[in-house]
């Protein structure tokens, strides 16, 4: 298991390979389902009652950062 960022892990062999949340079976992507779909932090923590708030900012600094990367064109 290698961690990325803080509180986001990966495993090969746990969730395909997805980034998961502190080597727990909890992904990136259900939080961010959960939340996209117009649940509240309190909501999805009750959703997900082993979740604590600091995985839920630990989420969207991660896909933040995984989406704020330089593009390089070619001209």
């Amino acid at each position: 298991m290698a961690y990325i960022a803080e509180r986001i892990t990966v495993n090969p062999e746990q969730c395909g390979g997805r980034p998961c949340i502190r080597g727990m079976r909890i992904r990136v992507s259900d939080v961010l389902d959960l939340l996209a779909s117009g649940l509240s932090y309190t909501e999805v923590l009750q959703e997900l009652p082993d979740l604590e708030m600091a995985d839920i900012r630990a989420v969207l600094k991660f896909v933040a950062r995984r989406l704020d990367h330089p593009v390089l064109v070619a001209v």
